[in-house]
């Protein structure tokens, strides 16, 4: 529920008298300089025509833009060109502002629009090449129909654009006209393909877990650090597929029916390259440094590298969510043989980070009648700013979305010399290239981008960089290191690729052979995707995992590598197709024997060399499986209980607030003697509670609080500074003459890391490291040094655990009050939607007129109802549901969908907020998608004319 009770209404008839509020407040304004160029009119300026008719250049009939209520348009034309063109002109209209700053992230030009703040951003970004790399697959990759798709797509945005600028546009525009004169330029099918790259990024993989335990081991040792990352616990929590093998260059299901090797041949045809590697393990333990570099000791250059690359990768603009852990997302699919409607359900939550307007846009893309000529009948949620639908369903198949999570990144340390850099004991040119940041109101800067054959040097882009330590041991074998070791990015995205033609064979696949041909141009980022289809008795179901996942020589992946030894190089060279797993070896299934399929980040197989193992590398840094076993026993409970799911069930499901760690400590906590009366009070809250995480529960407070201080005290104030919150200050010994000198200074030391990606965040990672080590009740972890002169050391578990509950009830007297009846979880656990860019660091007056919230929250981290939260930095919502559907395959128009936020992106229109309160109740919207339904649903019509 929201904490305040001001949600924008979602009928129309409410626009009059919240623009009657508006009037009185932008008078208020007025006496100090505002009111005259922010005045209504200034505000609406930029609201979308709807209904009657548009002119658009380059349309070749007409095009209808049906919108219900919510302003969720439904878009019908006559030819494919037309109904993209008319895409790109509908995006524009609900969402510009938010497209422009997205493309001018993605090449490294957000100077251009806000000043030097961001000249380190666009640097960084520079370095990386999202641009170059997305013009090269626009030019070499893609195939003739998605370029004229996407060049029809840009005809749309640039017709909208024509004539416009300032607060035509958005108020943001009219925001950055007034200081900056700023005008917009055209839209170029680059901009679309670009977009990929952002979302690739947020979606990398395990490239902090590298960072994060490259500079533990500072301070840590090896075995610590396993402890801290402990294996995947395959005996508890299934992963997504189960007893496959790879034969022959194919992966074989175990207990399918029907699909890809059936006699029909379907799949029979994918794959991209030969064999990988079998093992892709290399020579080294999980947490020490490849070879030639070893983790022993502070490290006191590579912890350098790592800090400043840390820091850098906060700055970044996280468009998905943070740069911590916690991008996730659920999805499952139940067979037509355990569902009420006799046909599959399919249900996905991608879990990224909130931002207004949501990330995503919701729209219907229908031929009037499918042809050669029109080949889309399509609906669900795209993308604003790029062509097609990304998550949804046509007439014929649904399909959704989860993150892999496969290690298609890595760091490599490099030895740089005056001439070049060292690989294979020569030294090799680097290649470069010169860029130029403009920067508003500011004259040029120019950087020089260098790249070496594992890829470009990203710690050429800060101060901190430029000397890499002089004490980092290595081996004999490794080159001298001169004045240091620089940091290479090996990324799969910075390889051109075809994604962008998967999504349109996506939009138009009409079976499981489809989905998997378009599957396997899904090159990055590697998504977990999961298929319903309304064929046969029961329809069908099936789950393929695409992407372009790297065969490493030696080395896993988990620590940076040497970049001078050929040994830990990818298989493949860029621009190279070889070093990839083949598609066809990649894990699938269709119609498993069990009747449903559940991807939520866990492990998609066991790998190893045994039998029964997947012999290829996908990662060492799964999610570990709390929400996706959650799922899994909550679909068999209701089948067990019924023999049928319906639509309401799996709605009902999304909204499981239910906490794994409360439901492991809180009968330890229960039993802990405290002699507090106020503390012994909040412990009585835990009695009966059912581990659910409502938002008006105290006892949810209570027991997050709880869980935070544990892992302050057992592992946050072990950690190095790097890794710590931000301003989180402490006395320490300095070990910078050796770490077991017990004559050091005690000094200062405050943490780093901002608050997205600071440890412990509190992630289901942490929870099995804690499973773990609860049977130890005298480990070292539970050590805490003495608080002051009344609170002792702790020793034991439940020493550690009777601090953290006082700890904890004082924490929330300070927030919530010495009342305790008056806590609830939500009052903690709040979402604030904040627009990007002006919305965080505008004027406060701007963030006043686009923010939103906030809204009191139930779930939390790693429930299926992922509301998530860093436990380092506090408990508000830095990542959600960013929209929740339900695919209904017996009966489309009886599917149910919702987004975070609304369809516009223009602040105090009707539909800027209108779903966020439905989506904090869980509820969801109809979706209609055949004609009839629509039309029932229009509200508004526009019909758009050449």
């Amino acid at each position: 529920m929201p904490a305040n009770e001001t949600a924008p209404p979602v009928k129309k008839k409410g626009r009059r008298a919240r623009l009657i509020v508006l009037v009185l407040v932008l008078a208020l304004f007025a006496g100090l300089g505002y009111g005259a160029y922010w005045g209504v009119d200034g505000v609406r300026a930029s609201f979308p025509q709807t209904t009657g008719s548009l002119k658009v250049p380059g349309l070749t009939g007409t095009v209808d833009v049906k919108r219900d209520e919510h302003g969720i348009p439904q878009l019908y034309a006559d030819n494919d060109e037309d109904l993209f063109r008319a895409q790109g002109f509908v995006h524009a209209q609900d969402r510009f502002w938010e497209m422009d700053v997205r493309r001018h992230m993605t090449s490294g030009r957000l100077s251009e629009m806000f000043g030097s703040g961001q000249v380190e951003t666009d640097a960084f970004l520079r370095t990386l090449g999202w641009r170059q790399v997305a013009q090269e697959e626009y030019d070499k990759k893609l195939s003739p129909e998605t370029k004229k798709y996407l060049q029809a797509y840009a005809d749309g945005v640039n017709a909208y654009l024509k004539g416009k600028s300032g607060k035509d546009l958005s108020v943001e525009h009219a925001a950055l006209k007034l200081s900056a004169d700023y005008k917009p330029e055209q839209w170029s099918p680059v901009d679309s393909v670009a977009w990929l790259k952002a979302m690739a990024w947020d979606l990398r993989g395990n490239m902090q877990d590298e960072i994060d335990r490259a500079l533990m081991s500072g301070k840590l040792s090896p075995a610590q650090i396993d402890e801290l990352y402990p294996p995947y616990p395959f005996d508890r929590n299934r992963p997504i597929v189960e007893g496959g093998k790879v034969e022959g260059g194919k992966y074989a299901p175990q207990g399918t029916t029907g699909g890809p090797g059936s006699k029909d041949g379907s799949g029979s045809k994918d794959g991209t390259g030969a064999n990988a590697s079998t093992a892709n393990g290399g020579t080294t333990g999980p947490t020490g440094l490849a070879d030639n570099v070893t983790a022993q000791g502070a490290t006191v250059g590579l912890r350098t590298q790592m800090t400043s690359l840390a820091k850098t990768l906060d700055q970044i603009p996280a468009i998905l969510g943070p740069n911590g852990s916690g991008i996730g997302s659920n999805s499952w699919v139940v067979s037509g043989k355990y569902t009420t409607t006799g046909k599959p359900l399919l249900a996905n939550d991608p879990h990224l980070s909130p931002q207004l307007p949501s990330v995503w846009y919701q729209m219907g893309l229908h031929c009037r009648a499918v042809s050669a000529q029109c080949q889309y009948d399509v609906a669900g949620f795209t993308f604003s700013g790029m062509p097609g639908v990304v998550i949804g369903h046509n007439t014929d198949i649904a399909w959704g979305m989860t993150n892999l999570g496969a290690d298609v990144t890595d760091l490599y340390l490099e030895q740089v010399k005056p001439e070049g850099y060292v690989y294979d004991n020569k030294v090799l040119p680097f290649t470069t290239r010169e860029e130029e940041i403009k920067i508003a109101g500011e004259k040029s800067k120019k950087i020089t981008v260098r790249t070496t054959n594992n890829g470009p040097l990203i710690s050429d882009r800060s101060d901190e960089h430029g000397t890499v330590g002089s004490r980092a041991p290595v081996a004999s074998s490794a080159p001298d290191r001169g004045t240091g070791y620089a940091v290479a990015l090996r990324w799969t995205a910075l390889d051109p690729g075809k994604s962008m033609d998967a999504v349109f064979r996506l939009d138009k696949a009409k079976n499981f052979d489809d989905f998997r041909k378009a599957a396997a141009d899904f090159e990055v980022p590697s998504q977990n995707l999961i298929y319903a289809d309304n064929k046969g008795p029961n329809g069908n179901i099936g789950y393929q995992a695409p992407g372009r996942i790297p065969v490493r020589g030696a080395g896993d992946g988990r620590m940076p590598a040497p970049g001078w030894d050929p040994k830990y190089a990818w298989k493949g060279t860029p621009g190279s197709a070889t070093g990839w797993i083949p598609q066809n070896e990649l894990p699938w299934e269709q119609n498993p024997q069990r009747g449903f399929i559940v991807t939520a980040n866990q492990a998609v197989v066991e790998s190893g060399t045994g039998a029964g193992k997947y012999p290829n590398l996908l990662t060492t840094d799964w999610g570990y499986g709390a929400r996706s076993q959650r799922i899994n026993d909550l679909i068999e409970a209701k089948i067990k209980d019924s023999g049928k799911i319906s639509t309401d069930d799996m709605r009902a499901m999304q909204m499981d607030n239910s906490s794994e760690i409360a439901a492991l400590l809180t009968p330890m906590l229960a039993k802990i003697e405290v002699k507090d009366p106020d503390v012994r009070s909040a412990q009585k809250l835990l009695e009966g509670w059912n581990y659910t995480q409502e938002p008006d529960s105290a006892a949810a407070a209570y027991f997050n609080a709880v869980w935070r201080n544990i892992l302050k005290l057992a592992f946050g104030d072990k950690m190095p500074k790097e890794l710590r919150i931000e301003g989180s200050c402490m006395n320490v010994h300095d070990q910078s003459s050796g770490p077991n000198d017990d004559l050091a200074e005690v000094v200062r030391e405050c943490g780093m890391r901002g608050s997205d990606s600071a440890q412990p965040d509190g992630g289901d990672r942490w929870f099995e490291v804690v499973r773990r080590l609860v049977k130890d009740e005298k480990s070292p972890w539970w050590a805490a040094p003495k608080k002051n002169l009344t609170v002792p050391a702790t020793t034991t578990r439940d020493e550690l655990f009777a601090r953290a509950m006082e700890d904890a009830r004082w924490e929330l007297t300070a927030k919530l009050g010495k009342d305790q009846s008056t806590w609830s979880w939500g009052r903690l656990h709040q979402l604030n939607l904040k627009n990007q860019t002006i919305g965080t660091e505008g004027p406060g007056f701007m963030q006043w007129l686009l923010n939103r919230g906030p809204w009191n929250l139930g779930g939390g981290e790693a429930t299926v109802n992922a509301t998530g939260w860093n436990a380092s930095s506090g408990y508000g919502v830095t990542w959600v549901p960013s929209m929740r559907m339900v695919v209904n395959l017996n009966d489309l128009d009886k599917s149910r969908w919702i987004n975070l936020t609304g369809a516009s992106g223009h602040t105090y229109h009707s539909n800027y907020t209108d779903q966020t309160t439905m989506w904090a109740k869980g509820e969801l919207l109809e979706w209609p998608f055949g004609k009839e339904a629509v039309d029932k649903a229009t509200v508004d019509t526009l019909t758009l004319k050449p």
